[in-house]
């Protein structure tokens, strides 16, 4: 019996190739696989959830992203905004967010949030839909001469306080809707899936 040598670096040289091919085309392979994962297009229009970075967003910015094709608001709002809120209660329709639908259970509190420095809303006004604009400086307004900063729909004078909060003398029947969201990190928040949902 002939004793055969063996090639120990052209075995290696094999071996590590094989791995290095097997390896490239896995990822290739689970690259379409993983993507096919993520919502279409058509599922973030009928309603899937949206991700939206946060993390760049300064005090007193506000971010709008779409979800169900409607206009989403995330503002980032300051110590000052938050104490201004209790203030406004006399003011206001809806002062302790009774009307449930409203607002995900999570929200129904002073600030209408999870944390109270990230404030989301669907941003469309509760009378007829118009997009509110945000004002928030503290300063005389045309429309309110004691503003304190929110919402002003100029279309039919609907105002809103910093939490969305409606106030009286509005034609908008309610506060702003709060869609159920959740944070994923400190940077992202992810619009309908409310905080514990799978």
């Amino acid at each position: 019996m002939a004793a055969e040598s063996v090639n120990h670096g052209r075995r290696r040289f094999l071996t590590a190739s094989t791995v290095v091919v097997g390896g490239v085309g896995g990822v290739y392979a689970a690259v379409p696989f993983i993507a096919a994962w993520k919502p279409s297009a058509k599922a973030v229009a009928a309603g899937a959830p949206v991700s939206a970075d946060i993390s760049k967003l300064a005090v007193g910015q506000q971010l709008t992203v779409a979800w169900r094709g409607r206009p989403i608001f995330i503002v980032r709002r300051s110590e000052e905004m938050l104490a201004a809120l209790p203030g406004e209660d006399g003011r206001l329709k809806d002062p302790q967010s009774a009307v449930e639908e409203q607002q995900p259970a999570f929200a129904k509190n002073a600030h209408r949030s999870l944390k109270p420095d990230v404030l989301v809303l669907v941003g469309s006004c509760t009378h007829l839909g118009c997009s509110p604009k945000l004002h928030t400086e503290v300063q005389p307004e045309p429309w309110d001469a004691e503003w304190k900063g929110g919402y002003y729909c100029p279309c039919h004078n609907s105002k809103f306080d910093l939490a969305g909060r409606v106030y009286e003398g509005s034609p908008a029947p309610t506060n702003l809707v709060v869609p159920p969201y959740r944070f994923d990190g400190d940077s992202r928040v992810i619009i309908g899936e409310s905080e514990g949902a799978a």
